[in-house]
């Protein structure tokens, strides 16, 4: 997502296609977008759809040169800053392909923030479970490799051509929200089985990385 262009959505052919009907046959989806332009700016096939502010394409991240073709194909302005998120995500390549993707962003874009969530802490026996647990149900963790600690993650970052890289568990970053808004939370879900809470948001975390962006200030978001 360009900070102030652009919001870019990425997922494999077969989920955007089904995504593209949704907007396109919802006014509730599409509306927002046809108010801010005529209808014919609203161009795509079933694997995409394409608008001066949103873009969906249907793309393999371990597929970079299709990928980057798409991207340009929906204009989009490798110049600006730009933020890419990803969730549980990278977890699901080989640590190879996700260097390569990882590799590239840091190579695309002048002034960027990587925002990766995915879990952490995978070498414990907490960890063990859940990998043997998504295992039995025919999902392999191909990644899981980097997601041995904090460091391993930042690590992947600060190897692939990227400035800086910081991360932090969610437990940790759950413990530093305003009360106020841990009491909302907890009021909408009740949680009884606390410790367990605990063990799961230890297993999963945030980590970001930035490049370029000094007048930004990208540099100074740290733990």
């Amino acid at each position: 997502m360009s900070l102030s262009d652009k919001y870019f959505e990425v997922d494999f052919p077969l989920i955007v296609t089904r995504k593209v009907h949704s907007i396109r046959s919802r006014p509730l989806l599409s509306k927002p977008i046809l108010e801010l332009h005529s209808e014919d700016s609203l161009q795509g096939d079933g694997h995409m759809l394409d608008s001066k502010r949103y873009a969906i394409i249907g793309a393999d991240l371990r597929d970079l040169p299709t990928l980057e073709e798409k991207l340009k194909k929906c204009n989009m302005n490798a110049q600006l800053p730009t933020l890419l998120v990803t969730e549980c995500v990278l977890v699901y390549m080989t640590p190879e392909q996700s260097a390569n993707l990882i590799r590239w962003a840091a190579s695309s874009f002048e002034t960027a923030m990587f925002i990766s969530y995915e879990q952490v802490n995978m070498d414990d026996r907490f960890g063990q479970i859940m990998i043997e647990n998504l295992r039995r149900r025919q999902c392999d963790l191909a990644g899981v490799e980097p997601c041995k600690s904090l460091e391993s993650q930042k690590e992947r970052f600060l190897s692939n051509g990227w400035e800086t890289a910081s991360a932090m568990n969610m437990m940790e970053l759950y413990s530093r929200l305003p009360q106020a808004e841990v009491s909302r939370i907890e009021s909408l879900e009740f949680l009884d089985e606390l410790e367990l809470l605990e063990q799961l948001m230890t297993h999963y975390c945030l980590c970001w990385a930035t490049r370029g962006g000094s007048k930004l200030g990208l540099s100074e978001v740290t733990c």
